[in-house]
């Protein structure tokens, strides 16, 4: 059992072992059972051996060639660059499971486990693509729908448009024909008065 002196004194070593206390350190901390990168839960960082440069042109290739527009398909578009990188690291540790010479292989555990995390990536890559791919069609169908509506509703306004139209040269066609009714009555009148004139005339004449 560990007497009153031993607690102080590990209770006191302990508060000289706080770990780092920067940023730097706490990052190399942070890396320190970072061994090869490949577990879907591990957090993505470009190895030293590998080319920060080379990972930033990838994910360059993949913006350009997607053309994401949205925070959801950036997302997306990273995530399809980590996978490839990431593949592409598994079969490079894949190498060191073989004897160069002989081709034979000198380690079948980690082999399989860099098999596993190869397919693993692979996977991963596709389904992001495949979100990417789902993303973009409902939001085709989604602009589609509304450009159909917008058409619908275009048509529909024409329609009212058209019918309005057709109500007012209904409502000329009306004027006119009174018009054209007032304007016979109007020659029949000056008819009958012309003629009542010229009997008038006539008597007078006779008298």
């Amino acid at each position: 059992m560990s007497t009153q002196a031993q607690i102080a004194a590990n209770q006191a070593n302990a508060q000289l072992s706080t770990g780092p206390v920067t940023s730097a350190g706490k990052a190399a901390a942070a890396r320190n059972n970072f061994r090869h990168g490949l577990t879907p839960r591990s957090e993505f960082w470009v190895l030293p051996c590998e080319s920060q440069t080379d990972y930033l042109k990838l994910l360059a290739e993949f913006q350009q060639e997607h053309q994401p527009t949205t925070p959801t398909e950036e997302t997306l578009v990273q995530a399809m660059a980590e996978h490839h990188w990431l593949r592409h690291r598994a079969m490079r540790l894949e190498e060191a499971c073989f004897d160069y010479t002989t081709g034979q292989i000198i380690d079948e555990c980690k082999l399989a486990l860099y098999l596993r995390y190869q397919t693993t990536h692979e996977r991963a890559f596709h389904k992001a693509l495949n979100d990417l791919l789902k993303l973009r069609a409902e939001k085709r169908k989604a602009e589609i729908g509304f450009e159909r509506q917008r058409h619908a509703q275009a048509n529909e306004t024409r329609r009212q448009e058209r019918h309005e139209m057709k109500k007012e040269r209904h409502k000329w066609e009306i004027l006119l024909a009174e018009v054209k009714v007032e304007g016979q009555q109007l020659r029949d009148l000056n008819r009958d008065m012309a003629e009542s004139e010229r009997l008038i005339a006539e008597m007078n004449s006779a008298r």
